[in-house]
């Protein structure tokens, strides 16, 4: 077993100082992407700086956080999502209603595919459609990110081609892996924060779009990464027992 499997302590990203936390702005970003791509790896890797290979179903929690940004105090919220997947003709999505409201409410959007799978890469597309067709109007930040770069032999996309299809889009790529690259998803994260940010310019960034919005939740929602994290620990030392 590992020594960071051996630790229970989750490290947050970090938050604005508890006297002088009235956040500027709000800044609400939504990850999207196929089955298994590691979307929920990927928020928890950056709110906790840490890995968690054992998830329950994903039913789209919102976490939030507030943070110091660029030296700009920021409520940051981050929604997760079911997953997409391609019609049967290949021209479409299938999209919970729940995914349409997410991408709605967001500012920003993290596109997610997983380098070992070519199905979830042939989503990115498609998905970016769906985004726009919400949002058709005016520049939106947005990235693409290929998860999973940790496992090379089982690579089926490479990185010229999410680079390309990055370019294609107008976004930025990112090649990260939530089991072994925590600076790199930070980083990635970080990015596209900063690209809301700059896009909403100075002040209170909260749009109201036709009444649709997700509800703010009450606090960081860090009791559920830690209790997946105290389950994903107890199954691996059950494991180790057993060997």
């Amino acid at each position: 077993m590992s020594t960071e499997s051996t630790h229970c302590l989750l490290v947050p990203i970090p938050e604005c100082p508890a006297l002088d936390c009235l956040p500027n702005k709000n800044v609400k970003i939504v990850v999207l992407g196929a089955r298994n791509v590691g979307k929920t790896a990927l928020i928890v890797r950056f709110l906790t700086r840490r890995f968690i290979g054992d998830y329950e179903a994903n039913t789209g929690a919102l976490y939030s956080r507030r943070i110091n940004l660029d030296g700009e105090q920021v409520f940051l919220q981050v929604q997760d999502t079911p997953c997409v997947s391609l019609q049967d003709d290949a021209e479409g999505l299938h999209c919970q209603e729940q995914i349409n409201r997410s991408i709605y409410w967001a500012d920003g959007y993290m596109l997610v595919f997983s380098v070992m799978d070519p199905g979830s890469f042939r989503t990115v597309v498609p998905l970016y459609q769906h985004v726009r067709h919400i949002h058709p109007r005016g520049s939106i930040p947005l990235i693409v990110v290929g998860n999973k770069s940790d496992l090379p032999r089982a690579r089926a996309v490479s990185a010229a081609e999410g680079e390309g299809l990055a370019t294609e889009l107008g976004a930025a790529y990112f090649e990260v892996s939530a089991r072994e690259d925590g600076e790199g998803v930070y980083n990635t994260f970080l990015h596209l924060c900063q690209e809301v940010s700059r896009a909403l310019g100075p002040g209170n960034g909260e749009k109201r779009r036709g009444g649709l919005h997700l509800a703010r939740p009450k606090s960081p929602n860090m009791q559920e990464l830690k209790r997946r994290f105290r389950q994903a620990l107890s199954a691996r030392v059950r494991a180790a027992t057993t060997l």
